[in-house]
């Protein structure tokens, strides 16, 4: 079982053409399932890079 612990949501817009139709659009954040201390959870790309980075430094 993973636990999601990024609060991150979809970031929402409009797509438009030359013609200025507007489509709905959303950039969804990069989760990826990492494993910390043995447990598996979810986190975006960056949280997991900038906990990589802390491990190393400490």
């Amino acid at each position: 079982m993973t636990k999601k612990l990024s609060t991150k949501k979809p970031l929402t817009g409009n797509r438009r053409s030359h013609a200025l139709n507007a489509t709905k659009h959303a950039q969804k954040p990069n989760l990826q399932k990492v494993t910390i201390n043995g447990e598996k959870v979810i986190l975006s790309a960056r949280e997991a890079r900038t906990l990589k980075k802390e491990e190393r430094s400490s």
